[in-house]
């Protein structure tokens, strides 16, 4: 009697090492571009490759807790487990030499976004290992989280406290209001119930927020004209007829992030 051997189908490294999601790329990247935009320093850039690679983790990790979860070790699972352990290398590495600089600069309050950032970073985790990353308090974390990075790069070369966590605020303001407005334009075109009236009420939150802090001096005036252009993005969404895929939403929202990114640097450098 001979053998049968079963054809394993080839593991897709894409789906294994990076994350699909459009959003989830654009409030990694916002935060970055910002802040390596408006202080650019080696550290900065080196504190952006290792928020990257702790990025990165999310996808294999989750891969790897859903398979050990069931009891499976697939060839999936043992590359989402070596891609685990190569961008914790990354980010390890990266931010040996951030700390070091903040040390011997004694730049402490480095330190206290990420410490704010970390319980943000840990419901988001606690949710992918019970996989319910699309948990609304799951995406709501995680993008919050990922908004400190602009305060670190920011603390690590000449900026103060206040300043740096104002720019948190912004992309706070800028990120939480679009998390329930993508999840409400996609219930919208699927005609299920939607939170429309929420989605307004954050974005006219958000709007006050950021213009509190561009009145007593910490943003700039022109970091108000995205969040304006957000609130009206909103409301012609929720009551337009025209449908559009996911991922082309998440693209249109990845260029409203940059909207806000580029006029918040030119606020501060021109100094409106």
């Amino acid at each position: 009697m001979v053998a049968q051997q079963v054809r394993q189908r080839p593991v897709n490294i894409r789906s294994v090492a990076l994350p699909a999601e459009h959003g989830g790329w654009g409030f990694l990247l916002e935060p970055i571009v910002l802040g390596l935009l408006l202080v650019p320093t080696l550290a900065g850039l080196l504190f952006s490759v290792s928020m990257l690679a702790v990025f990165l983790i999310h996808q294999p990790l989750k891969i790897a807790l859903k398979d050990r979860s069931k009891g499976r070790r697939t060839p999936r699972t043992q590359m989402a487990e070596r891609f685990v352990l190569l961008f914790g290398a990354i980010a390890g590495l990266s931010l040996l030499p951030v700390l070091a600089t903040v040390i011997a600069e004694e730049k402490w309050a480095f330190f206290l976004p990420l410490m704010l950032a970390l319980p943000l970073a840990a419901v988001q985790y606690a949710y992918d290992a019970r996989n319910q990353s699309r948990a609304l308090v799951a995406e709501l974390a995680g993008g919050l989280a990922l908004g400190a990075i602009a305060s670190g790069i920011v603390l690590i070369g000449c900026w103060g406290l206040p300043q740096a966590l104002a720019l948190w605020a912004l992309l706070i303001a800028r990120t939480a209001p679009s998390i329930l407005y993508v999840r409400a334009r996609l219930r919208v075109q699927r005609e299920q119930p939607a939170p429309v009236n929420a989605t307004y009420v954050l974005h006219g939150v958000a709007l006050m927020a950021v213009n509190g802090l561009a009145l007593i001096g910490l943003l700039p005036w022109l970091s108000v004209i995205p969040m304006l252009i957000l609130f009206a993005r909103a409301y012609h969404g929720l009551n337009t007829s025209v449908r559009l895929r996911a991922s082309a939403v998440g693209i249109r929202e990845m260029l409203y992030g940059l909207c806000v990114v580029s006029l918040t640097v030119v606020g501060f450098v021109i100094g409106l």
